[in-house]
């Protein structure tokens, strides 16, 4: 399974990227929208655990513009503001297969990965 993860968090995506890989899981991390615009141009991703606000652009849209590129990846929301129209934003609207709370556990985070590559 590849996945990207994408938060201007540096220190948790590089950290989760970490502890992925540990679990055998290949993750790549970014942190802004456009470099993952560009990174899914020559890579491709099974999954994107993208946050839902990100300087710049939403998380929303920035699925909607990845999904257009890669039309089969499954996309995972996380946030750190856990508020019910976040969650309606996220999961219902947006389409994604997965909304996440922070801070996410890593055991949560890789069985929602296997069960969106199963949708």
């Amino acid at each position: 399974m590849r996945v990207l993860l994408v938060d201007d968090e540096k220190e948790l995506v590089s950290t989760l990227a970490e502890r992925l890989a540990l679990r055998g899981v290949e993750a790549d991390w970014v942190v802004t929208a456009d470099e993952a615009l560009r990174v899914v141009e020559s890579e491709p991703y099974d999954v994107a655990v993208v946050d839902v606000k990100i300087p710049g652009i939403s998380g929303i849209e920035l699925k909607r513009r990845l999904q257009k590129k890669r039309p089969n990846m499954k996309f995972i929301f996380m946030t750190g503001h856990g508020s019910e129209a976040d969650y309606k934003a996220g999961s219902a609207e947006a389409g994604a297969d997965y909304y996440l709370a922070k801070p996410v556990s890593i055991r949560v985070l890789i069985e929602r990965m296997n069960e969106a590559l199963k949708k």
